[in-house]
């Protein structure tokens, strides 16, 4: 596979037989040189199999510094909650109008929240929400009476993760012109995050193996004892 000189000079700044601490991850992700911010992203293997849905993890978690990217909201609500969902800063607010908008091709959203009563209404659009990994559901969050407290926080860059078919987690966690602290206080707000929803049923080792990355990096393989 053919890999550009930015790529190739921070690969030559480590050892891939190594295991690296979490800040000179960091330090070594850094020098990286291109013209955008770079996402930073945690990547774990686990020790679990998604083939048992008392496996199958998931969760949220609000990163303490953000995501670094602003975050369109949309709420399905009926009016009584129109105004708090637009105080807490909500881009788009509506019902079955904005479901005929989705049906006709209209995306230009990153999060969604529903209040209860409207998932018959959103029903209809399913399908294409679904696959994106934008259909509200109670387990995320996303499906609840209170859309203020939950669009500040999708504001503010809670994030949401789950296991794939091979046991392993993707999540961003900032951008690469964060600070070493910031980005820091984020990385262990995901694992803590991961490990508070370790599956009673899961034996063995949990965290198999835990890899830190940034859009046009390499990955570097994280020494949890390190880390932690």
């Amino acid at each position: 596979m053919f890999r550009g000189k930015k790529y190739k000079k921070v690969a030559e700044a480590y050892d891939r037989t190594k295991s690296y601490g979490l800040e000179q991850a960091l330090e070594i992700l850094k020098k990286s040189e291109v013209k955008f911010d770079q996402t930073v992203e945690l990547h774990f293997n686990l020790g679990v199999d998604p083939k048992n849905s008392d496996q199958a993890v998931r969760g949220t978690v609000v990163l303490p510094n953000g995501t670094g990217r602003p975050v369109r909201v949309l709420v399905f609500c009926k009016d009584n909650n129109y105004q708090a969902a637009q105080d807490a800063g909500a881009d788009y607010v509506g019902g079955a109008d904005l479901v005929q908008k989705i049906q006709e091709g209209w995306l230009e959203f990153d999060a969604v929240v529903a209040t209860p009563d409207m998932m018959p209404v959103i029903s209809k659009v399913a399908r294409v929400l679904g696959p994106r990994g934008l259909m509200p559901s109670p387990k995320s969050g996303t499906v609840t009476v209170n859309v203020a407290q939950t669009v500040k926080e999708l504001k503010a860059g809670k994030i949401q993760y789950r296991v794939d078919k091979g046991a392993n987690v993707h999540a961003p966690v900032g951008k690469l012109s964060f600070t070493a602290e910031q980005l820091i206080e984020n990385v262990k707000a995901v694992i803590d995050s991961v490990i508070k929803n370790k599956p009673q049923t899961a034996k063995g080792t949990y965290i198999k193996s835990l890899f830190l990355t940034a859009t046009m990096t390499p990955s570097l393989k994280l020494d949890m004892s390190l880390t932690r």
